[in-house]
């Protein structure tokens, strides 16, 4: 039913589903966002600059690169080794940010060399996964100050038997 124009809002959006388990760093959503982001690099944004002689190519790809290996590697570590875990993460993070500065660099030298559209976008998503990343690393965060009340509780009901 309608009424003056009006439009129920469940219409205007996706559905809830729950996300799949986490089983391995390749079923994290920001590693698949940021892989995708390098593989765009590589294939489209590295061959317009090598047509301009740019020298920073390697580089470019390095560091697009270097964002889901972060995250692959912190993923690995969150249990041994939290710390050094929530480090790579946070290099995550810092690597979407330079990768957004390194593309409106290109953009603004080379803007009628390359495709712009696709430069805008690429920082778009690296903005995006940026959130989703920083997301994570609070979730995991909270799972660990959780999983430490939880033992300590532990401690304390052995402690009194």
């Amino acid at each position: 039913m309608q009424y003056n124009n009006y439009k129920p809002a469940y219409n205007k959006y996706k559905r809830f589903t729950p996300k799949k388990p986490v089983r391995s760093f390749r079923d994290l959503e920001v590693y698949q966002k940021t892989l995708e982001c390098s593989v765009l690099i590589d294939k489209d944004i590295l061959p317009a600059l090598e047509r301009v002689k740019d020298k920073r190519i390697e580089e470019l790809s390095r560091n697009a690169m270097a964002i889901p290996l972060y995250i692959s590697e912190g993923h690995s570590l969150r249990f041994a080794d939290f710390a050094l875990a929530l480090g790579y993460i946070e290099k995550a993070l810092s690597g979407c940010n330079r990768m957004s500065v390194y593309l409106d660099h290109i953009k603004g030298l080379y803007g009628d060399k390359v495709k712009v559209d696709l430069i805008e976008d690429l920082i778009n998503r690296y903005t995006l996964v940026r959130g989703k990343i920083f997301r994570l690393e609070q979730s995991w965060k909270k799972f660990m100050k959780q999983d430490k009340e939880q033992d300590v509780a532990e401690l304390k009901t052995a402690r009194r038997k």
